[in-house]
């Protein structure tokens, strides 16, 4: 390994997935609908026509994945938990069936030493609450609340960290204002009042979930975060880059940070009446840690007067090699974002810990195994930039790549394969690629 390539004692190595991406048996044990399976239910939503009806089957091969977690030798897993395993209809009492399976996860992780880390969402709203007015409604942050009270009393013993929700500037965007994930509704800027009941349900659910955790118990949130870069040097996409950085950072981050929305919304034109006296004091709520998800940055331009939008992405620099997202591969832009955070939020910045780093390439089984030496690359690329970070006084606790498994990946279905660990889609045959003994031996290194 590479001396740029250590880390502090203590630092947590990880990996990180979904439930919706992995687990399967959608209809099993009385699971109930969620935005999802509506979402994949629509002809022309899915790359392909896939679904996540099995996808890796983890809800009944978790040991062996575990196996495989415990094979990496790593500290932390990140998981989620299927809000509609516990409450089909997003309210009421709790299944038992899928208390049991959490629960047997859980165990199965302890046994092997390894730390649980749950999200309790990431994008999978029942369709029941999604029927009652879903994110638009305030409602639903209450609901998910007790949702978070009900899995602290459940878990809460044995569970050390916890993440209320994932990226909810994506689950915005993509599903709220653009309409290319679930639910698939079309709203623009009107999508705000979805962004404020995020957030708002977020602090309502670090609430309720110290209200019943031991005290040494840790309370995060896991956002996407990507320096804004404008396309070109003219000063409309100057101000484009602008506008994105503050529909993502100053929107889904500073009222967390803050306990405040950016004073410049106002001048954008967005319906703030969402907002009731004393929400952002419980947006605001003590974090334990900050999660950080990165991919790449994001280069934009402005459109021209008139267009529905106001800017849109653009093509980073052709020089820059790409992942099979089409995604620019800009370690660098870790570092630049980490120390970005610091030098704008300082002491504001609670400890943070990079919930998300990977990137799909195009993996093919051959003989037996699976080289990917593009993956290896950018992941010691993106570890190195996080070390610069780190020596630059940025406070970074742990690091998870995603994704422990291939996996479906939304409404781009299971072509992209991002995972560690390659999965036949046909047999599920799990095999570990090259990246898999990389970071196994990584992560031995550091010992």
């Amino acid at each position: 390994m590479s001396a740029v390539l250590r880390f502090p004692p203590g630092f947590l190595w990880g990996v990180s997935t979904s439930a919706y991406q992995i687990e399967g048996s959608l209809q099993a044990d009385g699971r109930g609908p969620t935005i999802w399976d509506r979402f994949c239910a629509e002809a022309g939503r899915i790359a392909h026509g896939d679904t996540a009806a099995v996808a890796c089957d983890h809800y009944r091969r978790y040991q062996q994945d575990v196996a495989l977690l415990a094979g990496l030798g790593v500290g932390a897993y990140r998981f989620s938990i299927a809000w509609s395993r516990l409450q089909p209809e997003g309210r009421g009492p709790f299944k038992r069936e899928g208390l049991a399976f959490y629960s047997r996860l859980v165990d199965e992780l302890l046994a092997q030493g390894i730390s649980p880390m749950p999200t309790l969402y990431h994008w999978d709203l029942p369709q029941a609450l999604q029927d009652a007015g879903g994110w638009q409604h305030r409602d639903t942050a209450a609901r998910f609340a007790e949702f978070a009270q009900g899995m602290a009393r459940q878990l809460g013993d044995r569970v050390p960290r916890w993440i209320t929700h994932n990226e909810t500037f994506e689950h915005t965007v993509l599903g709220h204002a653009l309409g290319t994930h679930a639910p698939g509704l079309t709203l623009g800027l009107d999508s705000f009042a979805v962004a404020h009941h995020l957030l708002l349900s977020h602090g309502l659910a670090v609430q309720a979930l110290r209200a019943h955790l031991p005290g040494a118990a840790q309370v995060g949130i896991a956002q996407s975060m990507a320096p804004a870069r404008p396309a070109t040097g003219r000063a409309e996409d100057h101000a484009a880059a602008h506008l994105l950085h503050l529909l993502q950072e100053g929107i889904h981050c500073e009222p967390l940070l803050r306990g405040r929305y950016p004073e410049e919304l106002a001048t954008l034109g967005i319906d703030l009446s969402a907002i009731h006296a004393g929400d952002e004091a419980t947006i605001a709520q003590r974090l334990d840690f900050f999660g950080i998800n990165y991919y790449n940055p994001t280069h934009v331009q402005a459109t021209p007067p008139g267009s529905p939008v106001p800017l849109r992405e653009a093509e980073a620099p052709a020089h820059h090699e790409r992942t099979e997202m089409g995604w620019p591969v800009i370690p660098q832009g870790l570092s630049e974002l980490l120390l970005g955070l610091k030098q704008r939020h300082g002491d504001a910045l609670p400890p943070l810990v990079i919930t998300e780093n990977g990137a799909a390439m195009p993996d093919a089984l051959e003989a037996g195994g699976v080289d990917d030496p593009r993956r290896v690359a950018y992941l010691e690329q993106h570890l190195q930039a996080l070390r610069t970070a780190m020596d630059g006084g940025v406070d970074v606790q742990g690091y998870f790549v995603w994704s422990l498994l291939d996996n479906f990946e939304w409404a781009e279905g299971y072509r992209p394969r991002f995972g560690l660990v390659h999965v036949d889609y046909a047999t599920q045959r799990r095999t570990p690629k090259r990246s898999y003994h990389w970071y196994r031996d990584l992560i031995a290194a550091q010992a």
